[in-house]
């Protein structure tokens, strides 16, 4: 592409983010009990000042409701639709007629995301016919828009960080080899071509919490007070976010594209975790949002060193914890509000406020891993109806895991769905962590460092 045709293509794509500039998101899931309303949330969310709305869906009660107002919107098509909609344009613009139409343009709906985590390495299903369906919809949704003279609103998808074969440092940024040949060079052609962007999942504590050895806490909470150069770039950075942000931007270079710009559609950092997820506490996350709003606030903008005083639309993870997320327990505890609307620690999505300013917060007491062993045991607020199945479901996995529970056992007595449970679940996850198991039993089961055998009934444990 000719010079002048790119300055002209990146201008484009500056004066459609521009309205973005400033303005930080927040990620509105409603995986949780007892959550206020749509009503009461976006009164909520106005108080807070929130400039974007991120949605896993296309609500029709929410986007409605964000009707007449000034927040920008990105509605997300799930993954459960994408094939239907890639199979056939007649589908796809039916989605835009039902989902889009109504509310548009009244609702400033500016991002149209199909799919979360698609070319994820973990995803369940059948991924070969998820990820061919996957630009299909893709253009189908687009072209539907621009039949019905819909030119303004972004059709893109999500990424998460696993995408990435390499990451570190960033200028070795690779995409993976199943990817990095077929679905990402289509990908990125066609947002190269609809003058869009690609969201990416950024969550520097994960990459933390995984190397806390050799990655500073303070680089991850983006503190500012150290330094890494690139070897390779001779770029220098601040902060992880930063790091992670241009590995992306160096992955897509190398398949030829030096002109898509990046979104966060996810980024964080959780208030409470399981006894191994070292960390995750109100101290950091308040720290990691806090220093996360004033970078993304500052004026002039200061991009990432590899891509100085570019727009990098945020939305932050998330408005509630979500107690109906399964998997670890950080999943439950991303929310900037309890689930009762309260907050969880004081936070000013407008960067005025100086950190200073703010009423000191509870001390980080896990920020170094626990050492000794660990135990998994029903959790006590669990409604014991739910155990049975549970039960069953483990013990069905070898004949080991349960063996204790026979009659005439160890544990056997006293015959208790929660304590049958409980030694259950505690077997399992003491043989099967090392292949991934964790204690959770979606949602059923917590970790806990105090040992629940007794008499003759040894529970199996975890040694951190």
């Amino acid at each position: 592409m000719a010079p002048l045709a790119l300055l002209l293509l990146s201008s484009l794509i500056i004066v459609s983010l521009a309205e973005m500039s400033g303005k930080i998101g927040i990620n509105y899931g409603r995986e949780g009990d007892n959550l206020p309303s749509p009503y009461e949330s976006i009164q909520i969310m106005k108080s807070m000042k929130v400039g974007q709305i991120k949605l896993n869906d296309s609500n029709p009660e929410i986007l409605t409701l964000l009707s007449g107002t000034r927040i920008h919107v990105a509605v997300t098509v799930p993954n459960d639709d994408i094939i239907r909609i890639g199979s056939n344009e007649t589908y796809a613009e039916q989605w835009v007629q039902n989902s889009f139409i109504p509310h548009y343009p009244n609702t400033l709906i500016r991002f149209v995301l199909v799919g979360n985590g698609v070319l994820n390495s973990g995803l369940d299903g059948d991924r070969t016919m998820l990820y061919d369906s996957l630009l299909p919809a893709m253009r189908g949704i687009k072209n539907s828009l621009n039949a019905h003279g819909i030119r303004n609103v972004k059709v893109t998808t999500t990424l998460a960080m696993d995408a990435l074969q390499t990451s570190f440092p960033p200028s070795n940024g690779t995409f993976r080899s199943d990817i990095s040949g077929t679905m990402m060079p289509r990908v990125l052609k066609f947002l190269n071509g609809t003058k869009s962007v690609l969201f990416l999942d950024v969550y520097p504590y994960f990459a933390w919490s995984a190397n806390p050895t050799n990655i500073s806490l303070d680089f991850a909470l983006l503190r500012g007070n150290l330094t890494q150069t690139d070897p390779g770039s001779g770029l220098v950075y601040t902060n992880l976010l930063d790091q992670m942000l241009d590995s992306v931007t160096f992955a897509i270079e190398k398949l030829g594209f030096r002109n898509i710009r990046l979104a966060i559609s996810g980024t964080g950092w959780p208030t409470a975790g399981d006894i191994d997820q070292i960390g995750a506490n109100i101290y950091n996350a308040a720290t990691y949002n806090r220093n996360l709003i004033r970078k993304m606030t500052l004026k002039p903008l200061p991009g990432t060193p590899k891509s100085p005083g570019v727009i990098v639309p945020t939305f932050i993870s998330s408005l509630y914890d979500e107690s109906r997320k399964i998997g670890p327990e950080t999943e439950r505890h991303w929310g900037m509000l309890h689930a009762n609307g309260t907050p969880v620690y004081e936070i000013d999505l407008t960067g005025s406020r100086n950190i200073s300013d703010y009423k000191p917060l509870p001390p980080a007491e896990n920020n170094l891993p626990y050492k000794g062993k660990v135990w998994c045991e029903v959790a006590p607020w669990v409604n014991e109806v739910s155990l049975p199945s549970a039960l069953s479901s483990v013990c069905g996995i070898d004949n080991q895991t349960c063996a204790a529970l026979v009659p005439g056992g160890e544990c056997y007595e006293p015959v208790s769905v929660v304590w049958h449970a409980s030694y259950a679940f505690s077997s399992y996850w003491a043989k099967y962590r090392s292949q991934g198991a964790i204690c959770s039993f979606n949602g059923l089961a917590r970790e806990t460092t105090v040992d629940p055998s007794r008499g003759r009934c040894n529970f199996p444990s975890v040694t951190l």
